[in-house]
């Protein structure tokens, strides 16, 4: 039989770690947020003590959750410089959800609607700024006006520029690894012979920023698998979970040049007619992962799909 003293000692410990699974969460997004923006603020520590061991067995959780915790940064843009850009204010800094996953459905009018899974885990400020953007009504009656050499389609610019966007952007969160060499026996890299996964599989969203690391409203869904030659530059958002064979589709459209001699641009006109997000559902955790590269899977989820203001 289990003594009353054993028992406190059992919660003592579940309550000390779940405390310190809060405050490795502070610490991981507050490093995501330095290392995009740039900024030298001190990590901040909780030091439990003999006043905590004291209440170590009421029902009070920290007031310093991660949820009430700035999660994100937005870098402001010049609007002045930038004409193409549109100022629709910004999302929270904090009460960002990051866990699970939100569904984002995009229609358009070259077939079924094109339904991603966005990775709250891995890319929680990604997934905030589409939603964000969305409530806005930003992407409505706008255009993917690029079918990329690399096998993408890139959409997400009111202007059809390649230069549009919102007045903020975001750094980048989750940018795949690309596969270090195999050194042979004489220290230098070997050739694999085993097949090696790309870096962003077909069906993979991804953000795309000018320059890179400037993320704003445009993005990649790539009907191609691909994997750069060089340092991967996309940020990886989410994947396509359902109307995949519209992806193809339009991929298979052809392309002729753009004002920079590029031969990038589709043929034929490709009109978003609207995106939406979905909240974050609490049944997420009994479906299937969605497998992202580079990071930890994220529960994919299927809400239903409404504006968020």
């Amino acid at each position: 039989m289990v003594s009353s003293k054993d028992r406190a000692r059992k919660l003592a410990r579940e309550k000390l770690d779940r405390q310190l699974a809060r405050r490795a969460a502070r610490q991981r997004r507050r490093r995501q947020i330095q290392a995009g923006v740039g900024a030298a603020a001190a990590l901040l520590l909780v030091v439990g003590g003999v006043a905590w061991l004291g209440g170590a067995f009421d029902g009070d959780e920290s007031s310093t959750d991660a949820a009430d915790s700035d999660v994100c940064a937005w870098t402001k843009q010049n609007a002045e410089t930038n004409k193409s850009l549109k100022d629709v204010g910004e999302p929270p800094t904090s009460g960002i959800p990051t866990s699970g996953s939100r569904t984002m459905t995009i229609t358009t009018d070259k077939g079924a609607p094109i339904v991603v899974s966005l990775d709250l885990a891995n890319a929680p400020c990604s997934a905030a700024d589409l939603a964000h953007l969305a409530g806005k009504q930003f992407y409505d009656n706008t255009t993917c006006h690029e079918l990329t050499t690399e096998g993408a389609i890139r959409c997400g610019d009111p202007s059809g520029t390649g230069q549009g966007g919102p007045t903020y952007s975001i750094y980048n969160e989750n940018v795949p690894l690309a596969p270090e060499p195999t050194p042979s026996a004489s220290g230098s890299p070997a050739p694999s012979k085993a097949p090696v996964a790309p870096l962003y599989p077909k069906g993979t969203v991804a953000l795309i920023g000018d320059p890179p690391g400037a993320n704003g409203s445009q993005f990649l869904i790539f009907f191609k698998n691909f994997t750069p030659k060089g340092t991967p530059q996309y940020p990886i958002v989410g994947m396509v979970t359902g109307g995949m064979e519209t992806v193809t589709a339009i991929g298979k459209i052809p392309t002729v040049a753009n004002d920079t001699g590029d031969k990038v641009k589709p043929k034929e006109k490709i009109a978003v007619q609207s995106i939406t997000v979905g909240a974050p559902s609490a049944a997420e955790a009994a479906t299937p992962p969605v497998v992202i590269p580079s990071a930890v899977a994220a529960p994919s989820a299927a809400p239903s799909a409404s504006r968020r203001s």
